[in-house]
């Protein structure tokens, strides 16, 4: 398995805007390997947000074929010329391989 993670760093009290930007369905989920998305909200009491955004495909090459896709690819452009939104004030982009994975084990 392969994760994409980005971490976004909101103005705050805005954090709600990524939020709902991900959480909403989309094309994503359409796509051969996705496995899924994670949309995680950092405690904090005052000052910067934070939202984490994991995605998880079956493999990399997988991932790789989302990036090339003509309908990602499209994406981007449309958003090309525009200003990155004011309540966004970083973003940093990580790749992982999944290593390994433990599940719950019910005992009766």
């Amino acid at each position: 398995m392969f994760v994409q993670s980005r971490k976004m760093t909101i103005t705050e009290g805005n954090s709600h805007l990524v939020l709902e930007r991900f959480s909403k369905p989309g094309i994503l989920e359409k796509q051969e390997g996705f496995i899924d998305m994670k949309v995680l909200q950092k405690k904090v009491r005052r000052g910067e947000e934070e939202v984490l955004i994991l995605v998880t495909w079956e493999s990399e090459a997988h991932w790789k074929q989302w990036e090339k896709s003509d309908v990602h690819i499209a994406g981007h452009k449309a958003n090309l010329n525009k200003p990155k939104p004011a309540h966004i004030l970083n973003v940093e982009v990580a790749k992982y391989e999944v290593k390994a994975v433990k599940t719950a084990v019910q005992e009766n």
